[in-house]
This record gives structure tokens, sequence and C-alpha cells, in this order.
């Protein structure tokens, strides 16, 4: 399967975006389309080389545009020395020579070079190396590609609606007051006498006619979509719009060929301050509609603007600074003190700090030296160093993030698909309501059985009525409602290093109940270190036991096998020797505990024996052989399965646990040899980020591999309300599992609430535990396998980004729930009144004018709800009380 983002031109309201989706996804090879009304983005996911291009076809087909991007990258380069339409072409041939060139075409009367290249193929460096060796001067040029083409695209939309509404309001002004000066007998207002309408109806007539013109022109853009829609038998908010104002214009033509046949009471019948005033209202809330819909994408914007614009790399040995987008794996750049790193990829000289905040939030600059890996947009502190690129354009970590964010801002929550559901049909409905009211109250006023408001005739009355209900209807709220929350709330997820995967997970996150943290690196440091080392017997080992060191060949067979090890020649403690042979054998493994063990036997300055055989046993520990003796190192499972009795070590072991430390038992030729104790460090933020859970009434449990006394004491210390010890790693997703379907905290397993669980890992070892919670989140840097395994990632190994986390998603479906509310809420209220409800009980008449207020305004509140997201700030610790 295949993934696209295709950006739409023409979309006005949800119905808009429902009609695409309903049209791509009958396209054979899509498996689904997702429109975000918000972004005016398609997101397609599909299968066959062809399809693409049957969805473009499908999409521009019932009437809207795809804004491609352009393929390559555009630069255009000002060239010296031309002078006649031969130089031009023998510019243009050099060019076209050089591979990764798309196009080119030299402006001879500009004195300019279009080139459209591949940047993975060809630098501007070796197009202005061409255009040197044919003879001419590469002037300094600019890059066209480096533009943000989405930000001019909004800039420009939002220029145009401006002047609409100002043409549209310069005109509707003078329009609204000629109309209703005449009419409003209670202030002396000044009006023209040439306009009189008791005197001149047919002049006065005419200039609302001609005042009328521009404003239609104004807002030609809902009659030329509005009316194709509705050609089309999908009718959108366009065409509600353009029927009710086009009704009221044609009503008032009508009117005047009434007055010049000398019809003089037809002036009172004259509509055309309806039409202009609602164009011009409609025209306002569009353009703050758009202004606001700029501010939701804002966190992706600051985003792509981390970016540095160039980078020096060397070439022939000398410092050459070139555009970004120019960089390919395995240049040397040098990256000076205070400029930001271009690309990603591993230092190969020098010292340095890096700020890395930007991607990861963490406040302290990271020490770098050789071989240690630097990500694009990262600022370096301080020192001079160079790095070879291995991650450039969109690989990036910076952009992989970007791209993260963008596909969450364009999914959809499931809280939205009613939204949709009603959008769908939304519009054909408003339609039908108009014109049964407006026909039931011609109807009833023909009939006498409703009284015709003063100064109307009964076709009036129904055609405001009919008006009314057509342009108070707003189905773009309904559109608008979830997606702006997502992209606010994802966008604000990403300023704090949270990267939360689409709506799903944002609305499932809400919902949980139950947190259960993995213990190693999450809730701990995962840095273990090594505490205690015990040998059995107390440290005496008896005289029996053979050398391990510069010992001769293994004991043949009918000989008494060793017992144990004593010193060699220079005999180190029983302790370090014990720490020696534990090392040795956990040389090869890549647990975080037999890596500690390693550690904790260099810092002694032991020497670590070479292996002859080597197997890690999942979940239980490490079987070797050193020099022809059988060494196992692991816990009491793996002990207990090869018949070793740990009796003896028992007092220790059970004392070790109860101070959070665990054991590891090391057994010799099938006998118990002693303990290695290992523990690790608490994170300062964990009992702070679980008080913060417990306050939001979630439960949290603990799952470890470690034996029961030792997780006990490291949740004792944290206050961990669950423990799953002794727990492997094959079995997390089971205990997972297990939790989901045992109830709700506080219910018990028979109640009919679900226990929604998160599950909070690396995002490696604890994958399927991960994939099996309700809600997966992987705490890391945000550059490794993290990113594929949960539906959250946290940049930092802060664990008050959990309840932040929590907390936003809270907050966004709270705002998506109040503007669904405010949304369906106001059209259902709107509509009715709109219909007369309120004037069959002596009520007023809403007025069409005041009907398309309240339209706009409507799907601008909904915005400005949205973006009130962007206070949401992240949970902090509590702050010690000083004295």
């Amino acid at each position: 399967m295949e993934q696209e983002t295709l950006s739409i031109g023409g979309m006005t309201c949800a119905a808009c975006a429902g009609r695409i989706e309903k049209t791509v996804r009958k396209i054979e090879g899509v498996n689904t389309a997702t429109v975000n009304l918000a972004s005016e983005k398609l997101f397609v996911e599909y299968s066959g080389t062809q399809t693409l291009s049957g969805v473009k076809e499908a999409v521009v087909k019932i009437g809207y545009q795809i804004l491609d991007k352009p393929k390559g990258t555009t630069v255009t380069i000002p060239i010296g020395g031309m002078t006649c339409a031969a130089c031009a072409g023998r510019v243009e041939k050099a060019i076209k020579k050089l591979e990764g060139i798309e196009s080119a075409a030299v402006n001879l009367a500009t004195e300019k070079a279009t080139v459209v290249y591949n940047p993975l193929k060809v630098r501007v460096s070796a197009v202005r190396e061409a255009i040197e060796k044919a003879g001419y001067t590469a002037l300094d040029f600019s890059k066209e590609g480096a533009v943000d083409e989405d930000k001019l695209r909004k800039e420009k939309e939002i220029r145009t609606l401006r002047t609409k509404f100002i043409v549209a309001s310069s005109f509707g002004l003078p329009l609204l007051y000629i109309a209703m000066v005449p009419m409003i007998k209670i202030f002396s207002l000044p009006f023209p006498k040439a306009l009189a309408p008791m005197n001149f109806p047919l002049i006065y007539a005419l200039v609302e006619l001609i005042l009328v013109i521009p404003i239609i022109i104004a807002g030609n853009r809902f009659y030329t979509v509005g009316f194709k829609n509705l050609l089309h038998r999908s009718p959108n908010m366009d065409s509600l719009i353009a029927v009710g104002t086009t009704a009221a214009v044609i009503y008032s033509v009508y009117n005047i060929f009434e007055i010049a046949r000398g019809s003089f009471h037809a002036v009172d019948a004259l509509y055309f301050e309806t039409a202009g005033v609602i164009i011009a209202l409609i025209l306002l809330g569009k353009s703050l509609e758009a202004v606001s819909k700029g501010r939701t994408s804002e966190a992706i914007k600051k985003l792509i603007g981390l970016a540095p614009k160039t980078a020096i790399i060397i070439e022939h040995g000398e410092e050459k600074e070139i555009p970004i987008d120019e960089v390919i794996p395995g240049d040397i750049i040098v990256v000076k003190p205070g400029a930001k790193i271009p690309v990603d990829g591993v230092v190969t000289e020098g010292n340095t700090s890096i700020d890395e905040s930007m991607l990861t939030g963490e406040s302290m600059p990271v020490d770098k030296k050789s071989g240690d890996k630097v990500y694009a947009a990262t600022i370096n502190a301080n020192g001079v160093i160079r790095f070879k690129a291995e991650k450039v354009g969109s690989e990036t970590a910076l952009a992989q993030i970007i791209k993260l964010v963008e596909d969450a801002q364009g999914s959809k929550a499931p809280i939205a698909q009613m939204a949709d559901i009603v959008s769908g049909y939304f519009v054909p409905i408003v339609c039908a309501i108009a014109v049964a009211a407006g026909i039931a109250w011609f109807a009833a006023a023909s009939a006498g059985l409703a009284a015709v408001p003063p100064g109307k005739s009964t076709l009036e009355f129904a055609l405001t009525i009919f008006i009314s209900v057509l342009v108070i209807a707003c189905p773009c709220a309904l559109g608008l409602a979830t997606p702006t929350a997502i992209m606010v709330g994802t966008g604000k997820g990403a300023e704090n290093g949270i990267l939360i995967k689409g709506g799903e997970a944002l609305e499932t996150a809400h919902k949980i109940n139950t947190i259960v943290f993995d213990k190693t690196g999450t809730i701990t440091e995962g840095k273990p270190e090594v505490t205690d080392v015990i040998v059995i017997g107390g440290g005496s080992l008896p005289p029996a036991y053979s050398p391990l060191r510069g010992l001769p060949a293994p004991p043949s067979a009918g000989t008494a096998a060793p017992e144990g090890i004593i010193d060699a020649l220079s005999p180190p403690s029983p302790e370090d020797l014990l720490l020696q042979i534990a090392a040795s054998a956990e040389k090869g493994s890549e647990h975080p505990l037999g890596q500690a063990i390693v550690r904790g036997a260099q810092n002694r300055g032991l020497e670590i024996f070479a292996t002859e055989s080597f197997e890690a046993i999942t979940g239980r520990g490490i079987e070797a052989t050193i020099r022809g003796r059988t060494v196992l190192a692991g816990n009491k499972k793996l002990m207990d399965k090869k018949g070793i009795s740990l009796a003896a070590l028992e007092t220790d072991s059970d004392r070790l646990a109860g101070e959070g430390k665990t054991p590891m038992y090391i057994a010799l030729d099938g006998k118990p040899a002693g303990i290695v104790a290992v523990a690790d460090v608490l994170k300062k933020s964990s009992k702070a980020a679980i008080e913060s859970l417990h306050k939001m009434g979630i439960e949290v449990a603990m799952i470890t591999g470690d034996n029961k006394k030792t997780a006990a004491a490291i949740a004792k210390q944290v206050g961990i309300d669950r423990v799953l010890s002794e727990v492997l790693p094959q079995d997390k997703s089971n205990e997972v599992k297990k939790l989901q379907e045992s109830g709700e905290p506080g219910r018990g397993a028979t109640n009919r609430h679900r226990r929604f669980v998160a599950m909070v890992g690396d995002g490696i070892n604890d994958a399927p535990a991960l994939a099996q919670a309700d809600i997966g989140i992987a705490i890391g840097s945000g550059t490794d396998v993290a990113m594929e395994s949960a539906d959250i990632v946290l940049m930092r190994s802060d664990l008050m980004d959990v309840p932040t986390a929590i907390n936003l998603s809270k907050r966004t479906i709270r705002t998506i729930r109040q503007n669904l509310f405010w949304a369906f809420g106001y059209n259902t209220l709107g509509i009715p009144i709109a219909a007369g409800v309120l004037y069959i009980f002596g009520g007023p008449l809403l007025n069409p004018i005041f009907a398309a207020a309240a339209m706009s305004m409507s799907s601008v509140s909904v915005l400005t709800n949205a973006l009130r997201l962007k206070r949401f700030k992240p949970a902090q610790e509590p702050k010690k009380r000083e004295g």
C-alpha cells in the first residue's frame, strides 16, 4: 500500500469534504480516503500504479482542484555574458547534458535560466559549473523550491477574500442605507431626494440594482461552485447561499419590471440589500475563517522553520557553503559554534555540546564526541565539529516528526463519524426544509391561516422564510468542529515533545483508566549498576576449589569435578573473582543487567575472559562456557530450571530484593557460587508523574521481569498500585490483555465498564505489549523504532509527559465535544427559528440578513474555540516547600 497527501482547492464546507471522500473511495485500488477540511488536504492510501492519477481525475471531475507541488526542485540562475539567441541555446544545451536535469529554459531577455532538477542526482553547483564551462557567468540565484507553497497559497486566499469583502462591504453599506432609511421613520437620517422611493421608484430600484452587481461579482464563487454542485446533485454551503440570494435578486428584478410597468407599490418588495449584505457578511466570515485555519497549522510551520537553509561542506579540502537540499549522504559537514546542524549524521571530528531541546524538549545540552549521532535543526552550543551526513531531506528525524504530525492532523477521530454522516445529508435536508417551509407559509397565508407581516405580500413572506432557512444553515461548523481541534491539539503536543499519531489515539487516550509502566528505562533510568557481590559461604572459598585462571586442561573422565574457584597467581578477592566470572559470562549479553555487570567488572579493572560458548535464555539469564567450566547467570527461574538449590543464598536474596535491588544468581558447574546484585536509579520525575496520574483517577501498574520482592520495593518508592513481577518479555502483552479484560478499576471484572489500558515502554522490547494496549506510549529520543510501535511517542524521557499527554487528550476531546454541541445546537435551533417556528407563537420573524450574520459567526466561533487549545500548559512537577 502507498500513501499520498494531496492539496485540494475549492472546498467550502463539510459537504464538499464528504463528497470527495465518497467519490475517491469508489475508485478501484483505493483502501482509505480522508479529507481534512481545516488543512484542505486529501489523505489517500492506495495500491496500483494508475490509482493515484485516477484519484486526481475523479476529484477534478466533480469540480475541485488538485494543487500539485512541483516534482523537482526549481532554481532560477541569473547569467552574465549572453549576447544573442545562440548564447541562450548554448547555455540551455550545456545544462541539459547533466544527469538529473528535468527541464532547463534560458530567457535571453531576462538573462536567467530556470532549471528544474532532482537534488538527489545533481547539485546546483554542478549546474553553475556547466554554465561557467560554457563561457558564461553564473550569478547569485534564488530557489523557488524552498518556498512554502501551502503558506503562499493560503496567504493569497486570505488577501483575495479580504479584497472581495472590502468590495462587497463598500457597495453593501450604501445599499443597506438606501434600502433601510426610507423605512425608518423614527430617525431623521439624511437621504437624497432624487432617490425617494415614493417619488422616483424606478431610479431608486435601479440604483439598488447597480449597487448589488459588484457585490454579486465579488461573491461570484458562491454561484459558480454552488450551482455546479447543485447540477451534480451534491449541493454544499455555496449552493444554499447561491439559491437564497439568487431568489432574492430574481424576485427584486421582477419587481423592477413591475415598477416600470406602473406598479409603484412594488418598490416595497425589493430585496437587493438582503442578497448584498448576505454575501458581504459571508465573505467576512470566510476571511476570518481562512485566518483561523492558518493559525491551526502553526505548529507544523514552526517545525519546518527549525530547519537551516544552508550547510558548510568540505569539498576538495576546502569549506563550501551550499543550499541544504544539495547535501547528500556521505558529505563531510562543518558546524561552527551557534550554528544549526543541517542534517542527521555521525560526528567524525571534534567535541561539543548540542542543544537538542527543539526535538526532545530536554533543556540541558548533550555532549557529543566522535562516533555520536547528531540531528538536523539542533544547535551546536560550543566547539567546532565535523560530521558525516547520513540522513538528508525527508529521512531526517525532524522530517519524520513533521510527517508524523501532518499525518496525525489529517486523521479523523471516531467522535467525528456522526458529524460526517450528518454532513452528507445536511444540505439536501436543509433545501427540502426551506422549500417545504416556504410553500407551507405561502399556503397558510393564502388560506388566511397565518398573518402576513405588515408591508409584505404573501409571496414576499414565504420568500423571506425560504431565504432565511437556506442562509442560516451552517454545514461549515460541523465540518470544522473536529479537524481544527485535532490539528491544534496534535500541534500543541509536538511543541511539548509529545507526538500523537492520529485522531483515534488522541480520542482513546482520554478514556485511559489504567497505565502500565515497564520498569527498566521507564520508571528507572535504565542504567543499572552493581551494588553488592556476595560469595556463597560468607566469602571464604573452600581450598578444594581449582583455579580458574592459569587452569590446566579440564579434568578427565573419572576425576572428581572441581567444586568451585580459588584464585591463581595474582589472587583477587573472592567477590572480585565472582564478579569477574559473571562479567565474562555476560560479555555477549545485550540485557541491561548483564551489561551493568560487565561495566562493574571493568570499573574494578578486572580482566574479562573469553567465552567458548554463549546462550541467552530469554527471560531467565545466560549460560556460558569459560575455560571448560559451565557458568550460569540469571534469575531464580533459571536456577530452578537447572535444578540448582538456592537455599544457602535465600536470606541474602530476600534482603537485597527488599532494598529494591535485583539479585543475579551465579552458578558454576551446576553448583551455586554467589549473587551479584544490580540496582537501577529511579528517574527524578517518576514519583511526581505517578502522583499526577493518581490525582486524575488513573490506576498505575508496573510490569517487570524482576522477582516479587525487588519489584514491590521499587513500587513502594514511587507509589505504584499494582505490581506485575517475574513477567517474561513474550508474556507482557498477555498481562496487558488480562488487565483489559478485568473490568474498570474498582468495579470488578463483571462490570460493563471496560478497562482502558495504556502501556508505557521503550517501544522496542515492549512492542507486543504496546500493540496490545489501547494506547501504546513509547519513551525515547524520537529517532528509533519507538515511532513505529506506539500510538504516542514522548521525545523526552520525562515521565511527566505521560500525564501531560492524557490531559492534552482530555482537553482536545472536550473542545471537540463543545464544537460539535455548538454546531449541532446552532443548526438545530437556528433552522426552526428561520422556518418561522417563533412566528407561529407570536414571536419575531428572522430577517435573512441576521441569519447570514449568525451563519458566518458560527464557523468562526468553532475555530476560535479550537484555538483556545493553544493556551494548554504541560503538567509540572510539584515544587518542594522550602523551610
